[in-house]
Parts: structure tokens; C-alpha cells; sequence
């Protein structure tokens, strides 16, 4: 579902990301032009940047690296935020031991006017615009979340050319967003032309057994390649968007990117602080990493899993409905499959398809002429799930067995050892 809330949080300070965002992202970090910034006819674009790392390594107390982030400020009427956002490492300092905190304050030392009067609040938002951008590759960051009502920490992402086209056709990738009214759960959305605000497409995602965000540290990824982007939490996959459900509306997600880090107070979305919220709140950022790498290689290699042995198509046969199974690996070409930037692992010329596009536990998986449905799409997360995000099921040997010839399915996914495969590249 599209995280219920109005047009994006754009701040009185917005001119600042739309002078840097218009400049060149070859800084003098050496950051490489993505081919749609370099060469205005080039095919497709590539992968746009360096691997970036940020570790927040440093001093208790220092500011955020200026070279790779500026700090905004100002305030933001168009969600109807209370806080003020403050220069320097007021709000945004490292404490020496190997993060970025953000801190939200109930405060106003230096009698900030925000849209509604004088300032309640004070915290930080960063971004990178003109220090980095990226098109494509897995971006993640690992946090943990403030907690309390009002609260509003965000990890996103605004398309680059926003100083040239505006918002929402710059596009805007939300890779994790939580509202403190919600403390278990987050949200991933895609905003642009004619889906944005209230309107974006997206999910959420939820903790088992009533854990909160706020407990512990978390890894909030984005895998992105041409035309679909995956979204996960601590490795599994909980949502994939493609071109096809955006219902004819305009893909905007082929282009250079610039990341956001930010802690927000109150808003329509989440609400003000109430009585039951504590000051000052936090969100710590462990990292943030970006790198070429979509976990959709090019090349085939065996696919592996329980006991070692490889996912095999039954018998080598090519012919529709030929059986997925395990067995021992041979090296043969029945056991070569190529993860497809498409979404897609092939192998023999086929697709890997789940029976008849079923969603239930115990589907049966098989190959099949690729077809661009969703019974062909798959993503492959850092966790070693291999998951069908049409069902949220994940691929499974049948039992718990590693007999050769079991027959591989999809099941809920639990995190089993029959769940977890490797992936050859």
C-alpha cells in the first residue's frame, strides 16, 4: 500500500539541493557520470557511481564529512512538520563510535520561525546532492529508529535532474520510512508523475512477534536495475516494482539519484508529538553504503543449496513443465541459470516459473517459456532467500530433503537451511 501522506517534505532550503543538483556529480570525489549524465546517446543507462561507504568513523562530536553530505535547514510547511532543521553538528554529529546520530530536540535556542509560528522543535536532514549520485546498485543503510509519537525517520532518495523538472517528475525512491504511531512496522514507496504523495506505490513491512524498529539496529536495502527495484529488511525481501504497476504512468527511475538522511517531528503523516513522546529522540546510522552491485548478474552458474547440491531442471529437458529440483552438481547446462536484470532466472532458454501463477504454499516450481509474468519474477537478497514477490513465498525443497530429486516449491519463508541458496555469479 502507498504510504498514506501528502505531497513530499520539501523544505524553505530547497534551492540549496537544486543548485547542487543541477551541478555536475564529477566532483572531486572523482564520482563517475552515469552514461545518461555523459553521453546524451547512449543506449542504456549504466551504473552511474563508485561503491560509496560512508562509516561515520570520527570523533565524538564532529560534523558529517561536508566533502560527501551538506546539512539543510529551514522548516516545512508542505507536510505540516514542527521541527526546524539546524545547521552544523547541532543535530547531526558523530559519537565516536561509528555513527551519525540525528537528533530531534524539543527546543528552540535561537528563536527559529517555522510555518506555524515559533519553532517546538529542532533536528537534522542531509543529503549528498552534488557530492554523490548513483543510477542503479544496491543501496542500504543500517539504523535503528527513534521511537515515540511524531516521530518520522526517513532513508530516500530524490531523482537528480530535480532542479531542471521538480517534484514529483524527478522521482522519488523512499527506501525506508516509519511513523512512531507504527513502531513495528516500515514502508518502501516509489514517487512520480501522477503517483505521488498519498498516491505512492508502495508496501510496508513488518515485524514478527511484536518487536519495534526502535529495539535494535536494522539493514534497509533497495536493489535496483533497469526497470525494477526490490526492496528489503535485514536481507528479506518484502517488495519488487516494476514499469507494470505503475498502470501506464511515466517510469522515472532510470537516472542519477542523490540520497537523504533525516529525522522529521509531527506532520500529517505521523501525527504530532503527544504527551507519551520523550525528547530528545535519535536515529542512529550505523552506515550507508551504495554499490554497483543489483544481485542480478549477468553470467549462469549453478545455484546451490541444501547438502551442496545444485537446482537442476529434471532430466535436462527444455520442454514446458519440466520439473525444478535438487541434485548433485555435474556442471552440466541443466544446472547453469543466469539472474536476469529483468527479474528473471533462466536456464536452458527458459524461464524458472511457478506453476500456473500460484501464490500457495506448496506451488511447485518448473520451466517454462519466459512470459514476463509475475510467476517469472524472482529476487535474490543478500540473505540467500530466493523470493517470488507476487506470492512472498520463497523457493524451497519440498521436506527439508536433499535426496536428489526433490522437487522444489515455493513456502512461506521461515529463514530454513531448504530456503537458503548461493548464487554463483
Amino acid at each position: 500500500m502507498a504510504s498514506p501522506r501528502p505531497p513530499r517534505r520539501l523544505l524553505l532550503s530547497l534551492a540549496s539541493i537544486l543548485v547542487f543538483a543541477s551541478l555536475s556529480t564529477g566532483s572531486a570525489l572523482g564520482l563517475s557520470l552515469s552514461a545518461a549524465e555523459s553521453s546524451a546517446g547512449a543506449a542504456a543507462p549504466q551504473a552511474a557511481a563508485v561503491t560509496f561507504s560512508e562509516e561515520f568513523d570520527g570523533p565524538a562530536g564532529a560534523a558529517v564529512d561536508g566533502a560527501r553530505w551538506q546539512v539543510e535547514t529551514g522548516d516545512n510547511v508542505s507536510n505540516h512538520e514542527r521541527q526546524y532543521y539546524t545547521a552544523g553538528n547541532r543535530n547531526a554529529a558523530l559519537d565516536g563510535q561509528g555513527h551519525l546520530v540525528i537528533t530531534a530536540r524539543r527546543e528552540n535556542p535561537d528563536n527559529y520561525q517555522c510555518w506555524y509560528g515559533r519553532c517546538e522543535y529542532t533536528s537534522a536532514r542531509l543529503n549528498t546532492a552534488g557530492r554523490f549520485t548513483t543510477t542503479y546498485g544496491r543501496v542500504e543503510a543500517r539504523m535503528k529508529v527513534p521511537r515515540g509519537q511524531g516521530m518520522w525517520p526517513a532513508f530516500w532518495m530524490l531523482g537528480n535532474d530535480i532542479g531542471q523538472v521538480g517534484w514529483p517528475a524527478s522521482g522519488e525512491i523512499d527506501v525506508m520510512e516509519n511513523v512512531g504511531f507504527e513502531p513495528a512496522t516500515v514502508h518502501g514507496t516509489l514517487h512520480g508523475p501522477g503517483y505521488s504523495g498519498s498516491g505512492g506505490i508502495g508496501a510496508g513491512y513488518t515485524l514478527p512477534g511484536g518487536q519495534a524498529f526502535a529495539d535494535a539496529f536494522h539493514t534497509f536495502a533497495v536493489d535496483w536495475s533497469p526497470n525494477a527495484i526490490t526492496w528489503s529488511v535485514d536481507g528479506t525481501v518484502y517488495q519488487r516494482r516494476t514499469p507494470a504497476d505503475l498502470g501506464g504512468r511515466q517510469w522515472v527511475f532510470d537516472k542519477p539519484f542523490f540520497l537523504i538522511l533525516n529525522l522529521a517531528v509531527g506532520g500529517y503523516w505521523p501525527g504530532d508529538p503527544d504527551g507519551s513522546t520523550a525528547f530528545p529522540q535519535q536515529l542512529l546510522v550505523d552506515y550507508v553504503r551504495v554499490s554497483t552491485d543489483t544481485t542480478q548478474p549477468g553470467g549462469a552458474g549453478p545455484i546451490t543449496g541444501l547438502a551442496g547440491k545444485c537446482v537442476d531442471v529434471a532430466g535436462a529437458n527444455t520442454a514446458n513443465g519440466t520439473a525444478v529440483q535438487l541434485y548433485d552438481c555435474n556442471g552440466t547446462a541443466a544446472q547453469q541459470w543466469a539472474v536476469g536484470a529483468d527479474g528473471t532466472i533462466r536456464a536452458l532458454g527458459k524461464c524458472l516459473d511457478v506453476a500456473s501463477g500460484g501464490t500457495a504454499d506448496g506451488t511447485p516450481v518448473q520451466l517454462w517459456d519466459c512470459n514476463g509474468s509475475a510467476a517469472q519474477q524472482w529476487a535474490v537478497p543478500a540473505a540467500r532467500d530466493i523470493v517470488n514477490p507476487q506470492a512472498n513465498k520463497c523457493l524451497d525443497a519440498t521436506g527439508g530433503s536433499s535426496a536428489n530429486g526433490t522437487r522444489l516449491q515455493i513456502w512461506t519463508c521461515t529463514g530454513a537451511a531448504q530456503q537458503k541458496w548461493t548464487v554463483t555469479r
